[in-house]
């Protein structure tokens, strides 16, 4: 793992139109299984049988979606659905900046948790924001509750994750970024307000105060595997002249911490289980999602160096991608290395 970082410490660097990845066999696939700018993917298996993706704002055939969502029967071959989120919140009518969505189901209601920038604000400077809303479809509509639920003058309220604990039944939110700790509060519950006298705890922090990777830290992400919680994340920079990013991990037995990275349980440099490779960069904002067969899959973006923008006027390193690997495990830590690049087995059905 000591190779993966250079001397500064950092890694080496048509609606519905259906979209098919290339297959070597009816057995096997090929990444990616989007070749569509889908950033900061997040999965769930609805109540239909099918798993659905949700994706950050893209522009496409000269309209912005403001939260992209496909839909799979096997989480290799993807339909495009559009818009889950086709009306803007009152409170964010004027911007072009919704992302890292986060889908959690209640009954016969879908929830979304996103990101999103406010057109005004007269409390703070312009920052971003965290927002929820709801729909009876797991294809949205998804209309939100009409004002953030968390605001603030940074970029420190973003990539929210909802979970569901089940050891304590406890709605969890997980957020974070802007150089600060990844979070979690306990939600209420009608998931549209935190937990009385609930306060943020802060579960994993950046290197930043030291100038080593990670500095900054976010998109995180909790499952639950055997007999602990580990929570991905990603850093540092998602994309652009100095993309660099790459998918790390701690682990908890308990949802709400203490967590211990793979750096400091292992004593390596740092906690990435997902890297760069010559095809693939800046691989991360990861999801983790059980196949129908109980295997683990992450479905992360990762950034095509053959085509890193999607028009040559896009500022480069800025097309991300959908691709998708099984987790493997040794000695109760997961791990994929670099994304795959060869045939591999579709996930059992």
């Amino acid at each position: 793992m000591h190779d993966m970082l250079d001397s500064a410490g950092h890694p080496d660097d048509s609606a519905r139109a259906s979209i098919k990845p290339a297959t070597a066999t009816s057995a096997t696939y090929l990444n990616p299984v989007l070749d569509k700018d889908f950033p900061d993917p997040a999965v769930i298996l609805a109540d239909d049988g099918f798993y659905y993706a949700y994706a950050t704002q893209t522009l496409r055939d000269g309209e912005w979606i403001n939260i992209q969502v496909a839909r799979s029967a096997d989480l290799v071959s993807w339909d495009h659905l559009g818009d889950a989120l086709p009306q803007k919140p009152d409170w964010a009518r004027e911007t072009q900046d919704f992302w890292a969505p986060s889908v959690i189901r209640d009954g016969s209601t879908y929830f979304i948790y996103y990101s999103a920038t406010p057109d005004v604000c007269h409390v703070h400077a312009r920052g971003h924001a965290l927002a929820v809303a709801t729909s009876t479809s797991p294809a949205g509509p998804f209309i939100d509750m009409g004002m953030p639920l968390l605001l603030g003058a940074g970029f420190e309220y973003i990539d929210p994750m909802a979970f569901d604990d089940p050891a304590t039944g406890k709605h969890l939110l997980y957020w974070g970024s802007g150089f600060q700790p990844i979070k979690v509060q306990e939600l209420g519950q009608d998931r549209l307000s935190f937990a009385p006298d609930s306060e943020p705890i802060n579960l994993v922090w950046p290197n930043g105060r030291d100038g080593t990777f990670p500095r900054l830290i976010e998109a995180s992400w909790l499952t639950l595997h055997d007999d602990h919680y580990y929570l991905f994340y990603s850093g540092d920079n998602c994309c652009g002249p100095d993309a660099h990013y790459g998918v790390m991990v701690a682990r908890s037995k308990s949802a709400t911490g203490p967590f211990e990275t793979l750096e400091q349980a292992k004593g390596v440099p740092h906690s990435l289980i997902l890297h760069k490779s010559e095809r693939w960069l800046a691989p991360g904002h990861n999801c983790v999602i059980e196949g129908k067969a109980g295997q683990l899959w992450m479905l992360y973006h990762a950034i095509d160096v053959e085509r890193p923008r999607q028009t040559q006027e896009d500022e480069i390193n800025s097309r991300r991608i959908l691709l998708l690997d099984r987790i493997e495990w040794d000695d109760g830590w997961p791990f994929i290395g670099t994304p795959s690049d060869e045939p591999r087995p579709v996930p059992a059905a």
